[in-house]
Formats: C-alpha cells, structure tokens, sequence
C-alpha cells in the first residue's frame, strides 16, 4: 500500500504501472479503497491495461466506483463499461445515482445498453438480476472440432467457458456438456452425443437464495438461467452466487440482532440511517416487555412477604432467554439448510424437550447448590420461619420448568414463522427472549405461590 501511494507521489508511473500489472485484481481492489485523495485514485486507475482495470472496478466497493466515475472522461467510461462483463456492469449501476446511470447507460454501446436495460428489468434478488448474458452457447448438430474452433474464436468475450450449453434454433435449453468432456471427445463426435440433457437450471424470476441453495445442493460452479418458454437467456456463476450467501447470512444476523438489514457497509452508513434501522424493533421489545412488568407488579404481595425471591428474577430470565435463544438458533439454521421443516416439528419438540430435561436439571443441581452456599456464606438474608432449603428448591425447579417452556418456545416460533412465509431469523434472539422472559416469571411465582405461600 505505502509503495503504490510513495511511487504514486514520486510520479514513478512506469514503475507503479510494472508493480500493478503483476498484481491480482482484488488486491488491487483492497489497496485501492484506502487511497483517499481522489486524483491519486484515477491515477492509480488509469494505470491499469484496460481489461484489469475493468477486472478491478467490478471489485470496488460503489463509493470508490463513484469517486473514479465522476472524475474520468466519457471516452475512458465507455470504454471501461464495454469492457465489463453484463453483470457487473449492471451490479454498477444498481448501486449508481440516477444521474451517472444516465451517463453510463447513454455512452455504453448498443449491445451493452440493451443488455443491462434487460437485466435492471427483472426483479431485485432474483435469479435474471444475478446473471450475465455472455455465456457459451453450442449447437446439437456441430461436431467436436466445430465446436473448439467457436470456442476459440469467443472465449476471450465470456465470462466463463467451464461448461457449455446446448440450444435449438429457437434458442431453446437441450443440454449441457464441459469443456472437458469436449476436448477429451474425438474430433468427428456431436455435441448432441456428449451432452447431458438432465440440466439443473433456474428461472429468471426464482429467488437468488433459492438459487444458492441449488449451488450448493449439486456442487456446480455455473447455472443457466432460462425464460418461461424454457429459452436460454443466461449464466449465474459461483463469484455471483458467493455474493448472495454472503448476503443472506449477513441479512440474517441482522435480523436475529433485531436490526433492519443496511444497504451499504458499516463506515459508509450514516449515524441516522444506523438509528433509523435499529429504533423500531427496540421501539417493539420494549413494548412488549410491559407484560414483564405487569407480571411482577401483579406479584408484589408476594415478592414483599419473599424479598429474597426477587434477586433471583435476574437470573432466571438471563437462563431461561438464553436456553430459549439457543433453540431457536439451532432451528432457525437447520431450516436454512433444509434439515428441518414445518412437518418435522414433533421431531425437533420431542428433540429439545429431551435437550431441556438434561439442561434443565443440570442448572437446577448447580443452582440449588449455590443458594445454599451463598446463604451460609452470609450473601442471601432471609426473614424468619422461611426456609433456605425450600426457596432454592423452588428456585430450581423454576429453572427445569421456565427450560422446558423456553426451549418449546425458542424452537416452535421459527418453524411457525416459516410456515407463515416469515423469515425464521425475525425469531431470533431478542424475540424469544421477550416471550420466554414473562413466561418463565409466570411459572416462578406460581411455583412459588403454590409452596411458600
């Protein structure tokens, strides 16, 4: 980082262009994103060969691509647009304000205009916005040796040639077969004999997590994408599809930290925009924690004629939240990778009401255990004719019970919100939390109602 900024300063330009042309992409990419004087940036930028630089742009976060754009000439944005791959190009733009897609759209040539207006058209995270256009396309009735020859002739414009896809004339999906398979074939064989015509494919308006799934559920690399008639119309690729995953998990911790997903990266999003996304769902927690209140209002005789019962309420609810927490996450991972789902929801109760038997005892013997010694300890005060040996027994046989409840909780609501078309990450953590909360209270001070008292 410090000889590209020194060589960039000492106006070495041979020298830094010799230094990034050995570079990988993404390293210059990375590298990149901390020059922050904008005219060091486009000179960096402008030292590239025009095939890296595109390469590089399509790494950049969308505030670095913003700061280049606005200072390069139309000449040299044309032809850094023509030169990326549709995807990215339209990846670009989506990240672009209006004003510089207008730029871009209006300078790209005509076969790339068409095809990012093609692809802006189709739904946000769907499989037709992640695809690109410049796949590899044979034709059944060629041989092996027409093939190559095409293959030779275009490869330099496709994004990837791992595998080719076969069409009919009216660009209809047959098959597909490898490059492997066609360079192992001999010269004289069909494509239409090589192929395999059982191709796992998606639909433009399929779900991009959906897709994903279908990655990784066949170990495959590319994927084509095909219209209602079954036409051929692109080419998801695993870079795109890692993309997505990361998204998605990203999207889900949000969710489970009861936060609304943010658009951008964490340094580029404004103070008030983190706010705004974080203040409904504590607006709703703690709202809804007033049951929790009410709960210990309805039970202060009680708590008066107890005293020592209230230091326990903490713990109780940190136990009981935390089991509930844990089911829940576990749940809420098996259904992202499809080992559970709504019809396995006896299953996975009887599973977790075992798991919270051993938990819960297990919490149970060591609390009991504690109570006493701290009382003997001389940390735990109680009134006279009350017994120590009763209240930690009510103590823990709250925590066997509140477990139980909490982890029927924590491990029911995903599986509901996922039958209810919900995204099973909104019952995370602060979720469940909030409920297990007032129901392990109502079974304390009605154990403790029906015993002390």
């Amino acid at each position: 980082m410090h000889e590209i900024l020194s060589l960039v300063e000492e106006r070495a330009f041979s020298k830094l262009r010799g230094v990034l042309i050995d570079m990988n992409p993404a390293d210059i990419a990375e590298q990149m994103t901390e020059i922050e004087d904008d005219k060091s940036l486009v000179i960096v930028f402008r030292l590239l060969p025009k095939e890296q630089a595109a390469e590089v742009f399509s790494y950049l976060e969308s505030e670095e691509q913003q700061r280049i754009v606005a200072r390069i000439s139309d000449r040299e944005l044309a032809g850094l647009v023509n030169e990326m791959f549709v995807d990215d190009a339209v990846d670009f733009t989506e990240e672009m304000p209006a004003n510089i897609v207008r730029r871009v759209l209006a300078l790209a040539d005509p076969d790339t205009r068409k095809a990012i207006n093609q692809l802006l058209k189709y739904p946000d995270n769907s499989a037709g916005s992640l695809m690109t256009t410049e796949l590899l396309r044979l034709k059944g009735e060629w041989n092996v040796a027409e093939a190559i020859a095409y293959v030779r002739k275009n490869c330099m414009d496709l994004e990837s040639i791992t595998y080719a896809f076969v069409t009919d004339d009216s660009r209809h999906l047959t098959g597909v077969v490898s490059m492997k398979e066609v360079l192992g074939s001999p010269d004289e064989a069909l494509i239409s004999s090589i192929m395999d015509d059982d191709v796992i494919y998606a639909a433009t308006t399929e779900d991009q997590a959906d897709v994903a799934e279908q990655f990784k559920k066949y170990d495959i690399v590319s994927m084509p994408v095909v219209d209602g008639e079954m036409r051929l119309v692109g080419l998801i690729t695993i870079d795109d599809v890692v993309d997505v995953m990361e998204d998605e998990t990203t999207e889900d911790i949000y969710k489970m930290a009861a936060m609304a997903p943010i658009e951008d990266s964490y340094m580029s999003t404004s103070v008030f925009s983190l706010a705004k996304k974080r203040v409904v769902w504590l607006l709703v927690l703690m709202i809804s924690a007033t049951f929790t209140g009410l709960i210990i209002t309805k039970f202060e005789n009680m708590l008066t004629a107890v005293a020592i019962l209230t230091s326990f309420i903490p713990m109780l609810m940190d136990t009981c939240g935390n089991a509930g927490s844990q089911a829940s996450v576990s749940v809420i991972r098996a259904l992202v990778l499809g080992e559970v789902h709504f019809s396995s929801m006896l299953k996975v109760i009887w599973k977790e009401f075992r798991v919270s038997i051993i938990v819960g005892v297990c919490v149970a013997v060591v609390n009991f255990i504690r109570i006493i010694a701290f009382y003997y300890l001389g940390m735990y005060q109680i009134d006279a004719g009350q017994n120590i040996f009763l209240i930690a027994g009510v103590v823990s046989m709250t925590l066997i019970l509140a477990v139980i409840c909490a982890k029927f909780v924590g491990c029911t609501l995903p599986l509901l919100a996922d039958k209810a078309k919900l995204d099973p990450a909104l019952m995370a953590s602060p979720m469940i939390t909030t409920i297990v909360d007032a129901v392990s209270l109502l079974v304390y001070f009605g154990i403790a109602s029906l015993v002390l008292l």
